[in-house]
């Protein structure tokens, strides 16, 4: 009678090893041929085959009872199966985690201590295999490559405190107590492989540098959001040392420059960028970041030239090159946040940059055509979900309609002006309810949305000076009226709404609506005073001073009409008022407005006040003589 081998006994593992080995070891050139085909089908076949091999292998491995003398290669198929599938997924799955424990409960099988410890999770799991190694030491190799494929899962979930008892656990008898997880990954010590050892994907020591570096870039990105600067720059440097493929080297340099900037040093910052800006790779963060950097050079044309590039860069469509077969960096970095200072953001985004920096900067023709571009994206539904540029605080789209307008006006297009605001209007209407129903809602509690009446208002105010620039002069005066009416029926925001939004904040703040109503008045008073009504001029300007006091402009029109009026005691009282407002040390009080009134108030701005003083110092000194 022929003898057999009982499964489990050390004759039936060992003529099983060879045979699993040779799998392995097939089953990783597989992918590795996969890697170097490129994106095509073929890839993607061989590597999906190749995963499906080792997760058919590692179920063979684990139907037998667990033996010390396969459980390097056992833990190594583990290795090679979680490195191929979350290179293929690009991420971690949550099922990876499981794959680990199973790992580790057969390590502790072996030595009959899997019951005492299964209660304390995957952190007691790794405590006690690490403390069994110390006894198995032909299984550390292999443990610390699977050790390392926690630590990427951790990273990758900001599991950040059991990295750092991971790794403390791993260092021993280097630095157990630091907490420094930059330090500990540095200090950590895979060892070396045998020269027999099955094959591998990604060795333990190039995924060490892979985590050092993904680290290294997550500290040095949130030491920049935070304001370390200090910190921020050590960790990035770090960061840029280590094994950065090309695309994360892009956004370590452009991170640099980023912090150089806000240390106070351009020049080097501008040598990470256009270190950033060489080869061919993702260029919105660096540009981006140079406008910035231009920008507080005062250096608008370069500024300018950046943002332009910004948008072409973003109308290419980016192919992406195929990813490695293994754990990268990209894995381990966080999910791309709009509040970063690396986001670019989209298309119209950048477009709207430009626009708004073209028409803050002067150039007002320039920015009428980006305006007229980004309302066309928007208008043709190529950009349904406009969002605004998160730093500073953007616009909602009611005001991207409204910054169009103001640049068509001051870049001379008062007729295109006025098909945006139209279109803008009919856009309003149906959040606005009717006139007849205003009170009868308010009464029974139904708003309209609380910052659409200051956008309506605007809207009629930038009509009002197209109207101005078109010369009709009783329509400009019609539409600066029904602009104020709005204003002075605006209720104040229902706290129980909730929070606005930015935008809203911004549309609806009290410095926002005072300035929008002094605009509209000391607009409707310049008009009274071209066509020689004073008296009326008067009323307006007197009641813009009352609505805002902190507006010279609304005073010095004041002041100039009670002086064509010859109300010379209340001229010269205000006369003094402003004086003494000059001689005091200004506050730089910076007010939140919306671009649009900003660029309004710049045309309602006295032209030269100092002179006006002059020449009203002048007048009562003639008169004193006489």
């Amino acid at each position: 009678m022929a003898h057999r081998t009982p499964p489990g006994s050390s004759a039936s593992h060992a003529s099983c090893l060879d045979l699993w080995r040779e799998k392995n070891d097939q089953l990783v050139q597989q992918a590795k041929v996969a890697q170097d085909s490129g994106l095509s089908p073929r890839r993607q076949q061989l590597a999906q085959d190749a995963l499906e091999g080792l997760r058919g292998l590692l179920h063979s491995v684990q139907g037998l009872p667990a033996a010390v003398s396969v459980l390097p290669l056992e833990l190594t198929v583990i290795c090679n199966f979680i490195t191929l599938r979350a290179s293929l997924a690009q991420g971690f799955t949550e099922d990876l985690a499981q794959d680990i424990q199973q790992g580790l409960e057969r390590v502790l099988e072996t030595q009959e201590q899997l019951k005492a410890r299964l209660e304390h999770g995957l952190r007691g799991l790794w405590d006690s295999v690490l403390h069994v190694s110390s006894l198995l030491p032909e299984l550390l190799p292999a443990l610390h490559h699977l050790a390392g494929l926690q630590a990427a899962l951790w990273l990758s979930t900001d599991r950040l405190g059991d990295l750092t008892l991971l790794l403390q656990t791993l260092n021993v008898s280097q630095s157990r107590a630091s907490e420094d997880l930059l330090l500990l990954l540095k200090t950590w010590r895979p060892p070396a492989e045998e020269s027999d050892a099955p094959l591998t994907l990604q060795d333990a020591q190039n995924l060490k540098g892979v985590l050092l570096t993904a680290f290294a870039y997550r500290q040095g990105l949130q030491e920049l959001i935070t304001g370390n600067l200090p910190r921020a720059l050590s960790s990035l440097h770090e960061a840029a040392s280590g094994l950065c493929p090309r695309p994360v080297l892009v956004q370590v340099y452009t991170a640099l420059g980023t912090c150089l900037r806000k240390m106070g040093s351009p020049q080097r910052a501008l040598l990470y960028l256009v270190a950033a800006l060489k080869g061919e790779s993702t260029w919105g963060p660096p540009l981006l970041e140079a406008s910035r950097l231009y920008r507080q050079l005062e250096n608008t044309a370069a500024e300018i030239e950046c943002l332009e590039l910004l948008v072409e860069a973003l109308s290419v469509a980016h192919i992406p090159e195929a990813p490695q077969l293994l754990i990268e960096v990209e894995l381990l970095l966080p999910r791309p946040d709009p509040t970063s200072p690396l986001h670019c953001g989209t298309q119209s985004q950048a477009k709207y940059l430009l626009a708004s920096r073209c028409l803050q900067t002067g150039r007002a023709e320039n920015a009428a055509e980006h305006y007229l571009d980004l309302l066309a994206l928007l208008l043709d539904g190529l950009e349904p979900k406009f969002s605004p540029p998160p730093c500073p605080r953007g616009p909602c789209v009611p005001e991207v309609f409204l910054e169009a307008a103001a640049a068509l006006i001051q870049a001379g297009r008062a007729q295109d002006a006025l098909t945006v605001c139209e279109e803008l209007l009919s856009r309003m209407s149906s959040l606005r309810p009717k006139r007849p129903r205003l009170w009868e809602d308010a009464r029974r509690g139904t708003k309209e949305l609380p910052h659409c009446s200051p956008w309506v208002s605007a809207t009629y105010l930038l009509q009002g000076h197209a109207r101005v620039q078109l010369g009709t002069q009783k329509e400009a005066i019609s539409e600066f009226s029904r602009c104020l009416e709005l204003l002075f029926q605006a209720t104040p925001t229902d706290k129980e709404q909730g929070p606005a939004s930015s935008c809203e904040q911004g549309c609806t703040s009290d410095v926002a609506l005072q300035q929008l109503r002094a605009a509209a008045l000391i607009s409707r008073g310049l008009e009274w005073v071209a066509s020689g009504q004073d008296t009326k001029a008067l009323q307006d300007f007197l009641l813009s001073v009352q609505m805002c006091p902190g507006n010279q402009d609304a005073s010095f029109h004041l002041l100039q009409t009670l002086r064509r009026l010859d109300r010379r005691d209340e001229a010269t009282a205000l006369w003094r008022r402003l004086e003494a407002q000059t001689e005091l040390p200004q506050e730089n009080v910076a007010w939140s407005l919306p671009l649009y009134l900003e660029t309004c108030l710049g045309w309602i701005h006295p032209p030269d006040r100092e002179t006006l003083l002059e020449e009203f110092r002048t007048s009562l000194l003639e008169t004193c003589d006489l």
